[in-house]
């Protein structure tokens, strides 16, 4: 059994976080048009809100150089022993400047922990029919490269320690980040037990023409798509998407780049839209009785975190995640009305 996997109380929520999830180089962070402290600021918003303590939170276990290279190869991780390298996934250039140490203390390592989280959180949705890592979903790295601020395959982690440590034989990716997710899909070239749906804008990077062949369901997207379309189009998809292949579990990487004004993204949905799009995602899943682990992926815009918590207080209010492992009482908290 790998060391990611550990158990957690029964008062514990299948909320994956730890305060070191969030990166810091020594203010350079701010150079980046990603928020590095995105994850502290969603479960800032969480607590504000009484929705959750501290004591719901589960912290993960860091995945080192053992548990990496279940998907990575040696070569790979060797490369980010130099700071140009981790500078190119980054997408952070002064970073190649910097001392490799202070680079894995202050980026890399944050990253193996949320990696870790990914993992774990798998293993969580399979106990409780859900979970949600409050970081996460690097899906443009694969076994043998990083980038686009990606530097460990944690959706490819998650799936193979599945498949390795639990009954689950198939599983479902649903990728509703605005950027296609090519790292997963390198490495899922050919594996018929997993089933990729990728819905992104197609004008924007990576355009990865060889990963795309991965894909099964592919919904491609042009700039400044609005709710409804978006909407329409993933309520379609998804359903045939389960009406076509059985899944044992659901990986949903729910970016929030696809909001209206994100520098990257491109596209036009509105903060009611993502919470609406989640909804929908862990209303499917419930109905259809499918474990769902969502990962929190891309999102670039200050705003994207309040987006995030949000949507995880909506999930609850509409009865779509407990807080509670069934049989146990009282480790939920009266919530203040969603910021809509």
């Amino acid at each position: 059994m790998t060391s990611l996997y550990i158990d957690i109380r029964d008062d514990q929520w299948p909320l994956v976080y730890d305060d070191k999830y969030n990166v810091s180089f020594l203010g350079f962070e701010k150079f980046h048009v990603f928020d590095a402290k995105k994850w502290r600021n969603i479960i800032q918003y969480l607590k504000d809100a009484n929705f959750i303590t501290a004591d719901h939170l589960v912290k993960p276990v860091e995945a080192k150089q053992k548990e990496l290279l279940v998907v990575h190869t040696k070569k790979y991780l060797k490369s980010l022993k130099w700071s140009t390298k981790v500078a190119m996934i980054a997408e952070v250039p002064i970073v190649a400047c910097l001392p490799n140490i202070l680079v894995q203390h202050a980026y890399l390592k944050p990253m193996r922990l949320q990696t870790g989280g990914s993992v774990l959180a798998g293993k969580l949705a399979l106990e409780r029919g859900w979970a949600i890592n409050v970081g996460g979903g690097f899906h443009h790295c694969s076994g043998e490269r990083g980038g686009g601020f990606c530097p460990y395959a944690d959706i490819t982690l998650l799936i193979r320690n599945l498949v390795e440590h639990t009954d689950v034989q198939n599983a479902m990716i649903v990728d509703l980040d605005a950027h296609q997710g090519n790292g997963y899909q390198r490495d899922f070239l050919g594996v018929p037990e997993v089933y990729i749906m990728d819905m992104y804008n197609r004008h924007i990077y990576p355009r990865d023409e060889e990963a795309k062949r991965a894909i099964r369901r592919k919904i491609e997207l042009g700039h400044k798509v609005e709710d409804l379309e978006y909407m329409v189009k993933l309520r379609k998809n998804l359903k045939a998407a389960l009406d076509e292949f059985k899944p044992d579990i659901l990986v949903y990487n729910a970016g929030t780049d696809i909001l209206d004004s994100d520098p990257l993204g491109h596209m036009s949905i509105s903060d009611v839209g993502i919470i609406k799009r989640d909804e929908f995602v862990f209303e499917i899943c419930k109905a259809r009785h499918i474990p769902v682990v969502m990962l929190t992926s891309g999102g670039y815009l200050r705003r994207t975190a309040r987006i995030i918590a949000d949507s995880i207080m909506n999930l609850k209010s509409k009865g779509l995640i407990s807080g509670c492992k069934p049989g146990v009482q009282g480790n939920d908290l009266e919530t203040t009305p969603l910021h809509m």
